[in-house]
Formats: structure tokens, C-alpha cells, sequence
């Protein structure tokens, strides 16, 4: 009986894809959650409590601004993968290869800019000047108490005899300057996504077409809801 001088290689098991990173506006959702709350509440009080026509009312409005809210506020949400960006606004599923991706814009509004030139805005991920303010105050706060946590070090060192310890200690229980420049969340993200970019736009299977899909499952209801309340308001 022979046995063979080596064993082949047994199977690696398949690498995983790796999971979309997920961008969403925490205050949107807050928001969110707080309007269709209080439209609830008003509502469903209207309905059950009402009398006449203030039901059929009060529920053809919730038809009609509950899709709306969750829209603006629930919805928006931004999937960063491997080979492509997906987009989730308001009434819109934008679906953008990263290899047909040319820029990503930061002003007023954080933007994708396509090779094709068409823009498309990031709900999810909204531009707070307050935000950059704030950021630029620490960013400046935080280098000036860098530099008196280095003239402090400083004259610790030179400092000798009976002051030489005091000197030492003086910043002893002083947090660490983090390295980088403060961001604000918003900035944050979309350096995030222009690293993305940068290293999987080159990809072979970050190529493709740009597709766009509208949310009738958004605009439907909607939709619907506000004939319910024309015609209801226009009956009298």
C-alpha cells in the first residue's frame, strides 16, 4: 500500500464580503421620531374622538404627511461599500459605481458629482456650519494649549533643584493632544468617502453604470393621501 509523499492543500473557506458602512443624520432621526410622534398622537385622537368629517380628516392627513416626515427624517441614509455608493434620499435610490464617481463636494450641501457631470445631493449627511464653527473653536483652543503644554515641558526641563519636580508635574494629569485636525462629523464622513474613493475607484469591480430608482413605495402613499384630502376639503 502506498501513501502519497504530501497531502494537497484542504479548501479555504470563502472570504466574506465586507459589510457597507452605514451614514445616517442622528438628528434627522430624532427629529423624526419626535414629528410622527406628535402626529400620532393628534390623529389618532382626532379619529377616535372626533365627529363628522374630522376623522375622515384627520386620517387622509396622516396618509398624507406621515409618508413625508419618514421621508425627510427616517429615510435618508447613505451605504459605503467596497465597489459602490448607494444612496437613499428622500424619493430617489441612487446606485453609483465607485469608478463613476469623479468628485465628492462639500459647501452648502455634501454632494456626489458623477463623470456624466449629474450631481446628487447626500440627505443623510447634512452640512452644519454651527458644526464647523464649533470644530475651528477647538481646533484653535486645542493648538494654543498644545503650545503651553510645550513651554510648560519645556521649562519643566530646564528647571532645577527644589522646582524642578513642581515643574515636571505641572501638566502630569493633562489629557494627550490627539493627532489630526478637529472635524466636524460632517467633514469627517466625507473624508471618510473620498478615501473610499480614492483607494476603489480604480477597481475592476468598482466599474459599471449609475442607476436611479424612485420610491413609489414613498411617493404612493403620499400621493394618495393627498387626493383623499383634496377631495374630502373640496366635498365640504
Amino acid at each position: 500500500m502506498t501513501t502519497p509523499d504530501h497531502q494537497s492543500p484542504s479548501p479555504q473557506p470563502p472570504v466574506p464580503p465586507s459589510r457597507d458602512r452605514i451614514y445616517r443624520s442622528s438628528g434627522g432621526i430624532a427629529g423624526g421620531v419626535l414629528l410622527l410622534g406628535i402626529a400620532g398622537w393628534l390623529g389618532v385622537d382626532a379619529i377616535v374622538t372626533g365627529e363628522g368629517r374630522t376623522p375622515w380628516l384627520a386620517l387622509a392627513t396622516l396618509i398624507f404627511v406621515v409618508p413625508l416626515v419618514a421621508a425627510f427624517t427616517l429615510r435618508p441614509a447613505v451605504f459605503a461599500g467596497d465597489d459602490r455608493l448607494r444612496i437613499r434620499n428622500p424619493f430617489r435610490v441612487i446606485v453609483l459605481p465607485w469608478g463613476e464617481i469623479e468628485s465628492l463636494r462639500s459647501g452648502y450641501a455634501n454632494e456626489v458629482v458623477a463623470r456624466s457631470g449629474k450631481k446628487y445631493q447626500l440627505w443623510a449627511i447634512p452640512v452644519s456650519l454651527r458644526a464647523r464653527k464649533r470644530a475651528a473653536r477647538r481646533e484653535a483652543r486645542r493648538g494654543a494649549e498644545g503650545g503651553s503644554a510645550r513651554g510648560g515641558a519645556a521649562g519643566g526641563g530646564r528647571g532645577g533643584g527644589a522646582f524642578g519636580g513642581l515643574g515636571g508635574g505641572a501638566f502630569a494629569g493633562r489629557t494627550p493632544v490627539p493627532d489630526g485636525p478637529v472635524r466636524a462629523e460632517g467633514d469627517r464622513i466625507m473624508d471618510e468617502l473620498r478615501e473610499l474613493l480614492e483607494a476603489r475607484g480604480p477597481a475592476e469591480t468598482s466599474q459599471g453604470e449609475v442607476s436611479v430608482r424612485w420610491a413609489y413605495e414613498v411617493a404612493g402613499p403620499a400621493v394618495t393621501g393627498a387626493v383623499l384630502l383634496a377631495i374630502l376639503v373640496a366635498v365640504g
